[in-house]
């Protein structure tokens, strides 16, 4: 049939679009997720390091902020202009990141939940070529927006299986 890929599935303009607004969704609910898992902690659990040598669920949330900041720096440039992307190779020499971590975790949380809701309104406003601008990476040869809010998703879904880890010890589940 026209328009159909040899696996039956349509692949025109609507249909990549949905993917995009889709990917927008999933944003939207792993943010959602962040805030369950640290809900109904102080700040002493929220602090606690529970796995040896590796982040707290404090310093996890301060991580989902700076790369909030950093990946929203990121779309912008990239609708502006053909950009080259810096890589972020090491979040613990980040003095931004060292900072979050002095601040009351509901803080930092409350404000990547706001550039959340803010990058997903923007991401949902745009047009298909734009989801579509090029970046040149030196470790990704085909980056473009789509390809930087799946890798997004993906490294943030990461992080969010840890800070489930890290909030088991601490009872119950938040429903």
């Amino acid at each position: 049939m026209p328009g159909m890929s040899q696996h039956g599935h349509h692949h025109d303009r609507g249909d990549k679009h949905a993917v995009h607004l889709a990917l927008v969704q999933r944003l939207r609910a792993q943010a959602a997720e962040v805030a369950r898992l640290a809900a109904g902690l102080d700040e002493a659990m929220l602090a606690t390091q529970n796995v040896p040598d590796k982040w707290s669920m404090k310093e996890l949330i301060c991580h989902f902020k700076r790369m909030e900041t950093i990946f929203g720096e990121r779309f912008r440039l990239m609708l502006i202009e053909e950009t080259t992307i810096v890589p972020y190779d090491n979040p613990d020499g980040d003095e931004v990141f060292v900072a979050l971590t002095t601040r009351p975790t509901a803080d930092v949380l409350a404000e990547y939940l706001g550039e959340r809701d803010a990058l997903c309104r923007t991401l949902e406003s745009l047009t298909p070529a734009e989801w579509h601008r090029k970046a040149k990476h030196p470790q990704f040869p085909h980056y473009d927006l789509h390809f930087q809010v799946e890798y997004m998703a993906h490294h943030e879904a990461h992080h969010i299986y840890q800070l489930f880890q890290r909030r088991v010890p601490f009872g119950k589940l938040p429903h």
